[in-house]
């Protein structure tokens, strides 16, 4: 049984600061009444020599000013083609989030989006994860299932999920492609509320559950959310890690009676919930896994209660380090993120707080939910975006190269993006090439998990449009290196608001640049058709790899074309909930020669091409005998 807890408000403002604002005020006023003539002057002197934060809701329009002061009037914003091409697709799924008059928390935290080519047949598909309803009697006729569409090679698409046996109803978060038993074919890891499950890939033809085989379910009580799949140790299989959320039960998220104005339902806060662990697999190469995070590292307790940290919702993987191992970045929900370096004997060491990255400048955790890892601007920086709750900005943390120094920097403010973003509860984050030009520009999923949030909140929503930042080619401090596009700028149905959660990319038509595909809570998806018309050249890349791990994830890709040098790790995890697509893209501008490419592969071995050409796909097969195997 769980003892009843008092009632939450969950307001912009607490009461705590509403009674130390009244307390300072009547102190202020007797004060004066009293002692005016002689504090006049102290008070000046203190005003001016003593200034302290003031420790209530912040005022975000002396931000909004600032970002008004930017010079945007120079910078021509160009018209952004991405339309809303969801029906013409063939696109129909909505997903079903659960709702309830308990209003328990996981009904807010779906849905993902994951890309793959689940044929191989050269076209993108997608896969959509789904949620159901708590009572298995509710709509019993036609359950909730995650949905597979198969991409007819010109952009349009057919729902094949009875025909590959994944008509599976379950309460899913996220899901992660990797071919585990390294037989050329991709598999399928699904996350949810409650037991995981691991899909094999039949040659193209169905799936087949082998949970139980490979060892992969985890607990019943665990709260999976972003998942994927790397090599932790180098020895040529793929290894699995998962993330998990909170502690949560449905009779514990029902007696803390959470409301908005202190009469209306409403969801529970996460700090109202202990926090968990994230797990670790390890390949045996024999189609089974080794849960391992105790042993790795990866259990971060409090050092007073001795309970896990972490309630994580974003993955990404990186090599922060340079020394061939990928580490992981985890964005938590209202706890410090966490950075595990790869240690390379099997054990990671969390160094969030060391490189930066833990909490934001003024040392406060946020509500972080997605996250992505790439290299920008000319000289490779490494960027870190990460989607955080609704009055924070969204992260941008950034790597400067300086010889000696591994320690990111927020420059979210610096850079534009922060007073944009600040309003917005972001989850779904992607750094891309939007028109071809070699500069990754932003985007944002958004959406409230509130209905009626504008009820407490009147600057609030619940469903919030996608924001796109253009990449002007500018860095530095108020450089307006990310511009914020207006609606009138962007083509039908970009902006439409919407309950947006993950949000994926892959060139789903074959014409060469980006499209997307946003997933939302408790609705229809958005599929965002790429008609950019910069006519910029482009490079795609699909690696092959060896056999344990035959997509080369973790390898290091660096394209050079004139002036224009881009890295990429190859790892379609990322955003929130979901995964890209497994192929590397790269916009060239106006280049139209590719000077070199090289390809660093997991545990060493490089591999160096010329004589590519531009506007094309090309295969880069892995070459070398074996993958180093690291002693254990």
């Amino acid at each position: 049984m769980n003892a009843a807890k008092p009632k939450q408000t969950n307001d912009s403002g607490t009461d705590e600061e509403m009674r130390d604002d009244a307390i300072i005020g009547k102190a202020m006023f007797w004060s004066a009444a009293i002692f005016f003539p002689i504090l006049l002057i102290g008070v000046v002197i203190a005003v001016v020599l003593n200034q302290k934060p003031v420790e209530t809701v912040e005022d975000k329009s002396k931000e909004s000013v600032i970002s008004m002061l930017r010079d945007t009037q120079s910078i021509e914003i160009p018209r952004i083609h991405w339309v809303d091409a969801t029906s013409q697709a063939g696109l129909n799924f909505v997903h079903c989030n659960g709702v309830s008059d308990s209003k328990l928390l996981p009904e807010t935290m779906g849905g993902g989006v994951t890309c793959l080519d689940f044929d191989q047949d050269g076209d993108t598909d997608i896969f959509f994860t789904n949620s159901c309803y708590w009572d298995p009697k509710e709509n019993a006729e036609k359950r909730p299932t995650c949905v597979l569409y198969s991409n007819q090679g010109d952009g349009t698409f057919v729902d094949v999920t009875q025909s590959m046996n994944l008509n599976i109803t379950g309460f899913g978060m996220g899901a992660a492609v990797g071919d585990f038993d390294g037989d050329g074919w991709p598999d399928l890891f699904l996350s949810n509320l409650g037991p995981n499950r691991m899909l094999k890939n039949n040659q193209g033809k169905s799936f087949t559950d082998v949970t139980v085989e490979t060892g992969l379910a985890g607990p019943d009580s665990m709260w999976s959310t972003s998942c994927g799949w790397f090599d932790a140790n180098n020895d040529g299989h793929l290894d699995l890690m998962v993330c998990n959320y909170l502690n949560w039960t449905k009779e514990e998220d029902i007696s803390l009676e959470s409301t908005l104005n202190g009469q209306a339902k409403a969801y529970a806060r996460p700090d109202s919930f202990g926090g968990t662990s994230p797990l670790l697999y390890i390949n045996d190469g024999e189609g089974k896994f080794s849960e391992v995070s105790q042993e790795a590292g990866l259990r971060i307790k409090n050092n007073f209660t001795d309970v896990p940290v972490a309630k994580s919702l974003g993955l990404a993987f990186c090599d922060i380090d340079n020394d061939n191992f990928m580490d992981m970045f985890v964005a938590n929900d209202t706890v410090q993120n966490m950075f595990f370096r790869n240690k390379g004997d099997g054990t990671f060491e969390e160094i969030g707080n060391r490189l930066g990255v833990a909490y934001d400048s003024s040392g406060r955790a946020r509500g972080a939910m997605g996250i992505d890892v790439r290299f920008i601007r000319p000289d490779s920086q490494l960027a870190t975006v990460i989607g955080n709750f609704a009055n924070e900005p969204v992260s941008f943390f950034v790597r400067q190269n300086i010889a000696g120094v591994n320690m990111l920097t927020d420059e979210a403010m610096a850079t534009g993006i922060g007073p944009q973003t600040r309003l917005e509860l972001t989850f779904g984050t992607l750094l891309l090439d939007y028109d071809l030009d070699g500069r990754l520009d932003f985007l944002t999923a958004n959406g409230h998990l509130e209905t009626e949030i504008a009820q407490v909140q009147p600057n609030q929503s619940y469903r919030q449009s996608p924001h796109f930042f253009w990449n002007t080619g500018l860095k530095g401090a108020n450089s307006t290196e990310f511009i914020s596009v207006p609606k009138d700028k962007t083509d039908q149905g970009f902006s439409d608001p919407m309950v947006a959660r993950g949000v994926a990319y892959a060139d789903f038509d074959s014409d060469g640049d980006l499209d997307v595909v946003i997933a939302a809570c408790g609705e229809k998806v958005r599929y965002l058709r790429n008609d950019q018309q910069a006519k910029n050249h482009w490079l795609q890349l699909k690696l092959k790899g060896p056999q344990g791990n035959p997509d080369g994830l973790g390898a290091l890709v660096t394209v050079t074309a004139g002036d224009l040098v881009q890295k990429q790790w190859m790892s379609p995890t990322r955003s929130y909930l979901s995964q890209v697509d497994s192929q590397l893209y790269y916009g060239l501008g106006k280049e139209n020669k590719i000077d070199s490419i090289s390809v660093l592969w997991p545990g060493g071995i490089e591999q160096k091409l010329a004589g590519l050409s531009v506007d094309a796909k090309h295969n880069i097969t892995y070459q070398g005998s074996t993958v180093p195997v690291v002693a254990q």
